[in-house]
């Protein structure tokens, strides 16, 4: 007997980004089931989570700050924060956007690195 609060939608396959709290990159992962209340997230490898993180949905426009319930190898069961959808999108888009800029940074320091390495090789040759 299933104890759920809302039905779940089988055999659905949406792809979808979840940002981990302490990850400022997006995780690619499969979402295989979805209700109103939670989904079941399927990841390519085995990932270190935790107890929150926050769950895009392109194809659906939908942005969910969700909890981890539940994890067994590449798949983790989440259920969604008790915010509205609306408050949870603004949130997670929010948290994106920081993100994002965070990881621009990190890319442009990166670049500047890789550049002056660069300098450093033509110039010895």
């Amino acid at each position: 007997m299933e104890r759920r609060d809302s039905p779940r939608h089988n055999k659905v396959f949406f792809r979808a980004f979840v940002y981990f709290d302490s990850n400022l990159t997006a995780v690619d992962c499969v979402v295989r089931d979805i209700s109103e209340t939670g989904a079941r997230l399927q990841f390519a490898t085995p990932q270190i989570v935790t107890e929150f993180l926050d769950l895009h949905i392109p194809i659906k426009g939908q942005s969910f700050h969700a909890k981890v319930q539940w994890r067994d190898g590449e798949e983790i069961g989440v259920s969604f924060h008790a915010l509205k959808k609306a408050e949870t999108a603004e949130l997670s888009l929010d948290r994106r956007v920081d993100r994002l800029e965070a990881e621009i940074g990190l890319l442009r320091q990166l670049l500047k690195h890789l550049q002056k390495s660069n300098e450093k090789t033509t110039e010895v040759a």
